[in-house]
């Protein structure tokens, strides 16, 4: 099950930067415990649905998972051994562009030691550094 918006205004995206930090999102809102990014970056989609798999498995149904990032942006791509021009390449994947201080991930109603391994594992599936965090 891959993430993707059902309708946008326009179907190409230009790439834009990857700066800065973020400042909203960067606090916990759902959960007790939490995943935020270290780093910018592209997370995508397949990412996205890889770590909430993780999370399904690995707490057999306790708590509750929050997943604060959606792929928003169209990335495209030419086919192999095409010569340089003749437009845009065609819709390649979906990615979420996640800013440092981002929380990505929040989980709620499992115990800190348990959430802890839980979103270690999330990070290993990810492209960009991240740390985990409580609310205190």
């Amino acid at each position: 099950m891959a993430l993707f918006p059902r309708k946008v205004k326009f179907r190409k995206a230009q790439k834009g930067k990857t700066r800065g930090i973020s400042t909203r999102g960067s606090k916990l809102h759902f959960g007790e415990h939490g995943l935020k990014a270290l780093e910018n970056g592209y997370v995508h989609s397949k990412h996205i649905e890889a770590c909430r798999v993780i999370v399904a498995r690995k707490s057999q149904g306790a708590g509750k998972l929050y997943v604060n990032i959606f792929p928003h942006k169209p990335v495209t791509k030419k086919p192999i051994e095409t010569r340089m021009g003749k437009g845009k390449g065609d819709l390649s994947h979906w990615v979420a562009v996640v800013k440092r201080g981002r929380v990505m991930f929040e989980i709620s109603g499992i115990p800190e030691e348990f959430a802890k391994k839980i979103l270690r594992l999330v990070s290993f599936k990810l492209p960009i550094k991240s740390k985990f965090i409580t609310r205190n």
